[in-house]
């Protein structure tokens, strides 16, 4: 009872934190509040917020993707490379590239739970396996030349709100909803609470990984494209590093690392605080690696929370 009231509190003080933020670049510089720059902050985090759905499930299981980066890029390679160079139809295209960004998941699937290769071993050899790939598609090149409507998807707007920002928003609820509504959400829960437990009450973890894999890949090729779109040129570095900063989203969002505890709207919050921090930062003019500092303290002080908090559940 104590341990879920302290959760309840964790959740609720996410969004204070958020205000908090708001309050402070706010004062130290008025534009951070203009409704120009929140939409842009907005359009920036829309990546990370689309690929953490996927990697909320992942860390619920108490597992961790760490090529959800490198989908990203080989997403805008893939895409780009059949637009431009193949001449295949823009939807076409977005809908081969989901359906090899959700394959790469199902990989990672097959090596975390048929050959039981731990997770973060598994996907950082898909990581580095993707990476070099998208390189060779490319042959190190961007790719440039896209269509008006395919920029839609990450330049346009709808009256006055960001595409990309509707997707992410599209992207939030369904993943609420696949948690609280859906039985196999559920499991993501039992399986990441207690794997024994749930093996033994019929639930066949080895599927649930395979699902939980595929759906991280679809919401990261998801995030290539939109990303892809939003800067008119494939890059084989495009999602270079993007997997910690979603990692950071997910857990600073009240997701434990251990698994079993997390909502969706304590992620929607911990994107909203990176996206805040990051944009906060360039408009104080903050050296680049400083920010890159801010944020790996931000993670590490997430996870000591969390880890904490296992410990005086365990005693």
């Amino acid at each position: 009872m104590k341990n879920k009231v302290v959760y309840q509190l964790k959740d609720k003080a996410i969004w204070v934190v958020f205000l908090v933020l708001v309050t402070a670049f706010t004062i130290a510089n008025p534009r951070f509040i203009n409704p120009s720059n929140i939409f842009s902050l907005l359009r920036q985090v829309s990546m990370f917020g689309i690929a953490s759905i996927g990697m909320t499930f992942v860390i619920l299981l108490g597992d961790i993707d760490l090529a959800t980066g490198s989908i990203m890029s080989f997403v805008n390679i893939i895409c780009a490379y059949m637009m431009v160079h193949m001449g295949v139809n823009m939807w076409l295209a977005i809908l081969l590239t989901l359906i090899a960004a959700t394959l790469i998941g199902v990989l990672n699937g097959f090596m975390v739970s048929t050959i039981g290769i731990p997770a973060l071993i598994a996907t950082f050899a898909t990581q580095t396996a993707f990476a070099g790939l998208a390189y060779i598609v490319s042959g190190g090149l961007p790719i440039n030349g896209f269509t008006d409507r395919f920029r839609i998807i990450g330049q346009g707007y709808i009256s006055v709100v960001p595409v990309p920002v509707i997707i992410m928003a599209v992207c939030f609820a369904v993943g609420s909803f696949i948690l609280n509504k859906t039985y196999f959400g559920r499991y993501f829960y039992a399986v990441g609470g207690n794997m024994e437990a749930a093996k033994l009450s019929g639930i066949r973890v080895g599927r649930i990984k395979y699902l939980v894999f595929a759906i991280s890949g679809f919401f990261a090729g998801l995030a290539g494209i939109v990303m892809l779109s939003r800067t008119n040129s494939g890059m084989p570095n495009a999602g270079l590093g993007y997997e910690f900063k979603v990692i950071t989203c997910v857990v600073l969002g009240g997701v434990s690392v251990t698994g079993g505890y997390g909502k969706i709207s304590g992620v929607v919050a911990g994107t909203f605080i990176i996206g805040a921090l990051t944009n906060g930062m360039v408009l104080m003019n903050i050296n680049s690696y400083v920010q890159d500092v801010v944020l790996g303290v931000v993670l590490a002080l997430a996870v000591g929370f969390d880890c904490i908090q296992k410990k005086k559940q365990q005693s």
